[in-house]
């Protein structure tokens, strides 16, 4: 981490993070063998500039993981480039570009990552919905609002898509659950596909999704996604309040030992927010830091035992 020459202000305020953030008990991970995986709902997130503490702090927790999946990036990315600045030069990201109208709300969706564990692999896209045949033209008869952002990476010699979306929330229960429904599908084709760049998909965001009893969670996992063990948890939510699973990571099942049991959030808020900032109010807490908690998992990237046993199978049957 490359914080500088800070503040005393802001480096009492690093100290007491780095506390909570310990909290989290995330493992370190280990090169070629482990990687820590994130999605973070970070707020209108360059829509406003922060505070050079927030963009401190934003670092900190980023810099706990080695690929963080990034919804509600903003078109500005003067702070994204200044939080990239702290973490350090073997820091890259890789990101959408912004939708402009009302229900695109200027958002762009960003991979930042570590180099020294985790490699971008070179294919990047935004998602979008089937098309079917009308007259001459082929359209798309279902509306996302926010276009997910996939993007291929490999650590060791696990090569896996990362697919991040954050889906409206919207006045229609019914559209939102529609949409998560789509993208479920989406998922389910790629992965299906025979030429897929990969089969591993790694699925994140913010889903607006209050729980695993809704029927949009049924709808995220219709196609055949689901949790990890380590998020099999009611326990605990991805608000500040931690009482709501708005965001999700979740996997196309291969290789069930590629996820540890180790994930879960990093509660930088912890009922308090005043520590951190003491000059403002909770609501504004929000727009410095973010109304949504980090959400974790650890995944296992050496997988050529699971391949060779894989292999094994196949052939004694």
């Amino acid at each position: 981490m490359f914080h500088g020459n800070i503040s005393l202000e802001i480096a009492e305020g690093l100290k007491l993070l780095r506390k909570r953030i310990e909290a989290a008990k995330i493992p370190p991970s280990k090169l070629d063998e482990t990687l820590n995986i994130a999605t973070w709902n970070i707020r209108e997130f360059g829509k406003v500039p922060r505070k050079v503490a927030a963009l401190h702090y934003i670092a900190e927790i980023i810099g706990q993981f080695d690929l963080v999946g990034i919804v509600e990036l903003r078109e500005d990315l003067s702070d994204l480039n200044r939080v990239l600045g702290y973490l350090g030069p073997y820091w890259d990201a890789v990101y959408s570009d912004a939708v402009l109208d009302a229900g695109g709300n200027r958002e762009r969706i960003c991979y930042v990552f570590d180099s020294r564990a985790v490699r971008f692999n070179g294919m990047a896209c935004e998602a979008s919905p089937p098309r079917v045949k009308r007259g001459t033209e082929y359209v798309s008869e279902d509306s996302w609002w926010r276009a997910p952002y996939v993007a291929s990476f490999k650590s060791g010699n696990y090569d896996f898509l990362a697919f991040t979306t954050h889906v409206r929330w919207g006045d229609s229960l019914e559209g939102r659950k529609r949409e998560i429904e789509g993208l479920a599908k989406w998922v389910g084709s790629k992965a299906a596909e025979k030429h897929a760049e990969d089969k591993d998909i790694i699925v994140m965001g913010d889903f607006n999704i209050p729980s695993r009893q809704d029927p949009m969670f049924a709808a995220i996992t219709s196609q055949g996604l689901r949790l990890p063990k380590a998020l099999i948890d009611d326990s605990f939510g991805t608000n500040l309040a931690r009482d709501k699973r708005y965001d999700q990571i979740l996997h196309m099942p291969r290789f069930d030992e590629n996820f540890s049991n180790a994930g879960g959030v990093v509660d930088f808020y912890a009922s308090d927010h005043k520590p951190l900032f003491a000059d403002i109010d909770k609501a504004a807490f929000t727009y410095q830091m973010s109304d949504h908690l980090p959400l974790w998992i650890q995944v296992n990237t050496d997988i050529d035992g699971m391949v060779l046993d894989q292999l094994i199978q196949r052939k004694s049957r």
